[in-house]
């Protein structure tokens, strides 16, 4: 494999090249979600509510306005899964401590319980595979997904030390 670090290569960004990623991303979503999708399967659930969970899990006491932020879905979409979840005991809302109007957002413990389950496959999948390729290729890979993202989903992690050095880059 060419070294990464020594600059543009042009046969990364040849198309064939291209295609290959794309493909690369595809069939590892696939593959990284299909554990989860069973687990959500056995609770009428489908990704909506694993991202809800995942990041309700992620970001204890998070508001909705917060959370819609994030997944870029409507209120409405939001709202069907997010009631869902409550209703079944997952996620408790609670007033906020400063503006009661706000909905705070917490894993009750069933819902530990289960984004526990949903994550544990995704991490080993995760170990594993950063086990395999090693450190460097790790920060080159952190690196290639910070700059998928756009700007504002980029902003989420500038403050994380190991990929300011892609920050500078932009």
């Amino acid at each position: 494999m060419a070294d990464v670090k020594s600059g543009a290569n042009p046969l990364f960004l040849r198309e064939e090249e291209l295609r290959q990623a794309m493909e690369l991303l595809f069939f590892s979503y696939r593959d990284f979600t299909a554990e989860p999708d069973q687990i959500l399967s056995h609770y009428g659930f489908g990704r909506a509510h694993h991202r809800v969970i995942y990041f309700v899990g992620r970001h204890p006491s998070m508001t909705v306005s917060e959370l819609l932020d994030i997944l870029r879905i409507t209120k409405q979409s939001l709202s069907r899964v997010l009631s869902q979840l409550v209703r079944e005991d997952f996620i408790e809302q609670k007033p906020g401590t400063e503006d009661r109007r706000q909905r705070l957002l917490e894993l009750t413990k069933k819902g530990k319980k289960l984004e526990s389950e949903l994550i544990e496959n995704q991490r080993r999948r995760i170990a594993r595979a950063y086990r395999i390729a090693g450190a460097d290729a790790v920060a080159g890979f952190r690196t290639v997904l910070y700059n998928l993202m756009d700007e504002d989903g980029r902003k989420r992690f500038d403050h994380v030390e190991a990929l300011q050095p892609a920050v500078a880059r932009r």
